[in-house]
C-alpha cells in the first residue's frame, strides 16, 4: 500500500485555509457595503441635481443642451431645419428660405437665429406658420418693427421678426413657441444671376463664419455697433456634426439651351424639367457648414453677349441690361505693374483656408514679370511688410517672398484696416507709367465691414483693389463692396483644387486693360440708372445696369474705352425680353448706391438713411432702416408663464479649425461664440455632452477598482502562503 505524501508544514506567517476563506468573506462584505454606499451617494446627487433642473424625457436621448440665460442649469435647444428653394428665370433668381423651429422642451421659448443670404438679394417677404394659422409679415421702419415684436412677445403672442445686420447677414427672432410646438418661418428674396467669362452662377451662403470685432476707438466710437446682434454659439463639428440640416432645390430655366450644370461644393442630382433642369442635393440634406454654389453654361454658340429685360409693375417700367464687353481689341504691350499682395493669417484662416491662401499667393508670385514691382503684407492683430517698399520681381526677391509666405501660420485677431492702409499707401502717386494693383486674400471674418469699406473709399488713390475670398464661407458682402469701392473685382476660392483655376482667371483680368470711361444713357425716354457710377470692367466681367424708365421705348447706349480704343453698343428697348423681379433689383441697387455715396462722403449719413428708408418702404424691402415683422394677434403663452430665450447654434464653416479659433475653454465645452470668443472666451456658452452613460461608467469603474484591490490582496496572501 502506497502512503500519501504528507503536506508540508505551514510556515509561521501562513494562514490556514479556513481562516483565509473567512477573511475573503469579510472583505467581500466590506466591498459590497462600499459599493452600495457609492451607489446611494450617486443616486442622492442625481436627485439633488434633478430638483435643481428637471430634465424632460426627450433630453435623455442625446439632444443638444444649452445653458439657460435666466435660470441655473441647462435646457434642450430649439431644433432648426432649413429648406432652400431657388427658381431661376432668365437673369433673376427667386429664393424662398423656410426655417423650421421645433421646440422639444416643456418650456415656452424665444428662438433667435443668425443666418446669411446673398449680399445682392432683395428680401421682401415673410410668412409665419403655426399649426393651421398663417401670419404674413409687414415691412416697417426698423425701430417700429422691433417695438411691435417686443410688445407681442411680452403679451404672449406668437411673433416673428427679421432684421438686417449686414446686407448679407440677418437675424430671425420667433417669440412664444410653445412646448412641443413647431413654427415655420418663410423668407423670400429676389437676386440677379451672376455671369463671368461666359459662366452663369448663383450662390447661397449657408453659414456665418465667426467674426473678429475690434475694440472701440479711443474716441468711444464703436466700429461694430450691433456686435451683440451678430453673436451666436458655434458648435464643435467633432461633437455635433449634423446640426442645422439644410435641403436645397433649384428650378433652372435660364432662357437658353443649357450646356454643363455643376456644383463645386455639394453633390447634386440634375434632372431635365421642360426646357430647363431640376437640381437637388444628392444626400437630400446636408449640415449648413459651407456655401452652396451652382454654375451653368450655355450650349455651344448659344451664349448671348448682350441682353435686355423689361418689367412693368405698379404702373412703373423697369429695365435690366446684361452686357459682356469683348476682350482687348488691339494688340498692345501690357503696362508694367506695381502690385501689393495682402494675406490674412489670423485665427479664422486656420486649417484649409490658410493652405488655400498660401497656395494662391505662391501661384500669384509665379505670374509676376521681370518688369513688375511687388510687395507682400501679412496681418493678424499685427502686420508685417516684407519689404519697406515695392521691389523688382527678380529671382532674389521672389525667393525671399516664397520663403516668407511658406512659413506663415494662422493665429491671432483680424485687424484688417491697418493692413489695408499699408497696402494702399502709395509713395509714387504720380507714377502713371505703372498700373498699381492690390490683391487682398482673406475670409473677411470681421464685424467692422463698414469701417473697412469707408477706408477703401477714402484712401484708394490710384490703386485698384482685387478681393480674393478664401474658404467655405467668406464674407461676400465685404468682398463685393470692397472690390466695387476699389474699382477691382471679387474672386472666390472655396477649395485647394480651385486655386490655380481661379488665380489664373484673376491674373487674366490683372494683365489685360480694363474697359474704362464707361457711360450709359437712354434716348426716347427718361431713366434713373443704377449703379450711379459705372465701374471699370475686366476680361469676362459683365456690365449689369438696372433702370427705372419713363416708358418702354428708345435705345440704351453704352460706351467706353478698351486699350485706348473707343467701344460702344446699342440695345433697342423694343427688343427687351419679359423679366421678373426687376423693380426689386433696381431698388436694392439704389440702396447700395446710397451706401456707396455715404462711404465716398458725397452725402451725409442722415441723407443716406432717409433715402434708404424711402426706397425700402416703397418697394417693400428689408434694409438697414426697415424690418419685416409678423404677429399673431391671439395670445398663446399663458399669463405668468416664463419665456426662455434660445440663441440657436451655428455650425463651424467647413475647413475651419475649432481649437485654433476658440481656444481651450471652448474645446472643453464644445462650443464657441461667433464674436466674443475671438476676443476672449469669457462668454462662451457651456454645452455639455448629452445623453451619455457617464454615471454608470463611474459606478462600474469604482466597482472594478474595489475588486481589483481585493484581488491584489488575495494574490499577496497566496504568495505568502506558498512561500
Amino acid at each position: 500500500m502506497t502512503s500519501r505524501s504528507a503536506r508540508p508544514p505551514l510556515s509561521a506567517g501562513a494562514i490556514c485555509p479556513s481562516h483565509l476563506a473567512a477573511r475573503i468573506e469579510r472583505l467581500a462584505k466590506l466591498a459590497l457595503a462600499a459599493l452600495l454606499g457609492l451607489f446611494s451617494l450617486l443616486a442622492l446627487a442625481g436627485l439633488a441635481r434633478a430638483g435643481e433642473n428637471p430634465t424632460p424625457a426627450s433630453m435623455q436621448s442625446g439632444g443638444l443642451l444649452m445653458r439657460n440665460a435666466a435660470t441655473p442649469g441647462f435646457a434642450e435647444a430649439v431644433r432648426l431645419g432649413t429648406d432652400v428653394h431657388l427658381a431661376v428665370s432668365g437673369p433673376t433668381v427667386r429664393g424662398r428660405v423656410t426655417q423650421v423651429f421645433r421646440n422639444p422642451t416643456d418650456r415656452w421659448v424665444e428662438a433667435v437665429y443668425v443666418f446669411p443670404l446673398p449680399e445682392d438679394g432683395a428680401v421682401d417677404y415673410l410668412k409665419m406658420i403655426v399649426g393651421d394659422r398663417v401670419i404674413i409679415g409687414e415691412i416697417k421702419p426698423r425701430a417700429e418693427a422691433r417695438a411691435v415684436y417686443e410688445a407681442a412677445r411680452s403679451q404672449g403672442q406668437r411673433a416673428g421678426l427679421v432684421e438686417q445686420q449686414r446686407p448679407n447677414l440677418f437675424t430671425t427672432a420667433v417669440a412664444n413657441i410653445g412646448p412641443g410646438e413647431t413654427v415655420l418661418v418663410q423668407i423670400e428674396y429676389q437676386a440677379p444671376v451672376r455671369r463671368s467669362a461666359g459662366v452663369y452662377s448663383l450662390r447661397v451662403p449657408l453659414v456665418m463664419g465667426a467674426r473678429y470685432n475690434p475694440a472701440a476707438a479711443a474716441d468711444g466710437v464703436d466700429p461694430v455697433p450691433n456686435r451683440a446682434a451678430m453673436a451666436a454659439p458655434v458648435l464643435d463639428p467633432r461633437r455635433y456634426g449634423r446640426d442645422n440640416p439644410v435641403s436645397i432645390r433649384v428650378q433652372l430655366q435660364p432662357g437658353f439651351a443649357l450646356g454643363e450644370v455643376k456644383s463645386a461644393y455639394h453633390a447634386i442630382v440634375d434632372r431635365p424639367q421642360g426646357a430647363g433642369r431640376f437640381i437637388m442635393l444628392t444626400d437630400g440634406e446636408v449640415p449648413a457648414d459651407r456655401d452652396f454654389e451652382l454654375t451653368w453654361t450655355p450650349a455651344p454658340f448659344e451664349a448671348p453677349q448682350a441682353a435686355l429685360f423689361r418689367e412693368r409693375i405698379g404702373g412703373e417700367d423697369y429695365l435690366l441690361a446684361f452686357l459682356t464687353p469683348p476682350t482687348r481689341t488691339v494688340a498692345e504691350r501690357e503696362p508694367p505693374r506695381e502690385i501689393v499682395f495682402v494675406i490674412d493669417n489670423s485665427g479664422s484662416m486656420s486649417g484649409a483656408s490658410m493652405r488655400q491662401a498660401k497656395q494662391s499667393l505662391l501661384y500669384a508670385l509665379s505670374r509676376l514679370k521681370a518688369e513688375d514691382r511687388f510687395n507682400v503684407v501679412r496681418f493678424d492683430d499685427t502686420l508685417t511688410k516684407l519689404f519697406p517698399d515695392t521691389v523688382a520681381a527678380d529671382a532674389g526677391h521672389l525667393g525671399t517672398a516664397r520663403d516668407f509666405v511658406s512659413g506663415l501660420e494662422a493665429r491671432g485677431g483680424t485687424e484688417m484696416v491697418p493692413a489695408l492702409r499699408a497696402a494702399l499707401e502709395d509713395p509714387r502717386p504720380e507714377d502713371t507709367g505703372r498700373v498699381r494693383q492690390v490683391v487682398f486674400l482673406t475670409d473677411g471674418a470681421i464685424g467692422n465691414d463698414q469701417q473697412l469699406i469707408d477706408t477703401i473709399a477714402r484712401e484708394r488713390g490710384r490703386s485698384r483693389l482685387f478681393m480674393v475670398g478664401i474658404g467655405s464661407a467668406p464674407n461676400s458682402f465685404l468682398m463685393t463692396r470692397g472690390a466695387e469701392m476699389g474699382r477691382g473685382t471679387y474672386s472666390h476660392i472655396g477649395s485647394v483644387n480651385e486655386v490655380e483655376t481661379r488665380m489664373r482667371e484673376l491674373f487674366g483680368k490683372l494683365e489685360r486693360p480694363a474697359v474704362t470711361e464707361l457711360a450709359a444713357r437712354i434716348d426716347g425716354t427718361t431713366a434713373d440708372i443704377t449703379p450711379a457710377s459705372l465701374p471699370d470692367l475686366y476680361s469676362g466681367e459683365p456690365l449689369v445696369l438696372a433702370m427705372k424708365v419713363g416708358a418702354l421705348s428708345g435705345t440704351v447706349h453704352i460706351e467706353g474705352r478698351i486699350g485706348g480704343e473707343a467701344w460702344r453698343v446699342e440695345l433697342p428697348v423694343g427688343q427687351a425680353i419679359e423679366g421678373r423681379g426687376l423693380s426689386k433689383l433696381w431698388a436694392r441697387r439704389k440702396i447700395a448706391d446710397a451706401e456707396a455715396e455715404r462711404s465716398l462722403r458725397i452725402i451725409t449719413r442722415d441723407v443716406a438713411d432717409a433715402r434708404i428708408l424711402q426706397l425700402a418702404l416703397t418697394h417693400g424691402l428689408i434694409s438697414s432702416q426697415t424690418s419685416l415683422v409678423a404677429v399673431d394677434r391671439t395670445p398663446a403663452r399663458p399669463v405668468g408663464t416664463p419665456l426662455t430665450r434660445h440663441d440657436l447654434p451655428l455650425n463651424l464653416p467647413a475647413g475651419w479649425d475649432f481649437d485654433r479659433l476658440f481656444g481651450a475653454t471652448a474645446r472643453a465645452t464644445g462650443v464657441g461664440s461667433t464674436s466674443a470668443s475671438l476676443e476672449s472666451a469669457e462668454n462662451a456658452v457651456a454645452l455639455p455632452r448629452t445623453g451619455t452613460d457617464a454615471g454608470l461608467r463611474l459606478m462600474a469603474g469604482a466597482g472594478c477598482l474595489m475588486f481589483g484591490v481585493i484581488g491584489l490582496l488575495l494574490a499577496r496572501r497566496r504568495r505568502g502562503a506558498v512561500a
